[in-house]
């Protein structure tokens, strides 16, 4: 079963995409992970993605699909694979189509996990991460037992930039003008399906299972 999570950032799309992969035994694959892997392993591909990354700029699409197909060339891919943060784009989605068509392949369903944009400024904005020790709490949901304080190393805790709500406005602005036209492609091909975000993770993950039962 291969399977793309599709939403804005903040709407918990990894959050399930793990929960996917830990319950069906199939990988869950980040391009942040593979680029980061592939770096690390000073792999060609790694080197050529590690040019674009150190200037600054985007890895190119055609790039980025062939670091993915590698990826899921592997043999713990035999039986499928979650893919989180691709595509990212038209583009993308086209040339993946594409190369899968290739391997006498394709995507079984995109699943969008679907927040309205203030729900998630609030669920961001509410962020807070200890600079210390990496652990992270959320001022409604996940509260630290002393405000501002980490339970676990005593640190004051910190909004990240990534956090604030000027900074999640924007990224959101990229993610409805880059990724959300994925929503009407994959509508196109007839394997959207769209989930409540808004509920509690547990409940978004009940709506999924019961879509991933049509295959």
């Amino acid at each position: 079963m291969k399977i793309i999570m599709l939403g804005a950032p903040g709407a918990g799309k990894g959050t399930q995409a793990q929960m996917i992969a830990s319950e069906k035994g199939i990988p869950h694959i980040s391009t942040g992970d593979i680029f980061r892997a592939n770096i690390k392993e000073g792999t060609d591909l790694g080197k050529e993605a590690k040019t674009y990354m150190d200037q600054g700029k985007l890895v190119p699409d055609e790039l980025t699909v062939r670091i993915l197909l590698d990826r899921v060339a592997k043999d713990d891919c035999k039986n499928g694979y979650v893919l989180d943060g691709f595509p990212r784009t038209i583009p993308q989605a086209n040339v993946l189509d594409e190369e899968l068509a290739k391997l006498n392949d394709h995507v079984d369903f995109a699943i969008n996990v679907d927040v309205p944009d203030e729900n998630i400024i609030s669920r961001m904005s509410g962020r807070r991460a200890c600079p210390k020790c990496g652990a992270t709490y959320h001022v409604k949901h996940v509260p630290p037992k002393k405000e501002g304080i980490c339970d676990k190393c005593g640190s004051e805790l910190v909004l990240r930039d990534d956090d604030k709500p000027e900074t999640v406005k924007k990224r959101l602005g990229v993610y409805h003008e880059q990724t959300q036209p994925l929503i009407e492609y994959y509508t196109g091909k007839g394997i959207l399906r769209t989930v409540d975000g808004t509920v509690d993770p547990k409940d978004v993950y009940a709506a999924i299972n019961e879509i991933l039962a049509e295959v």
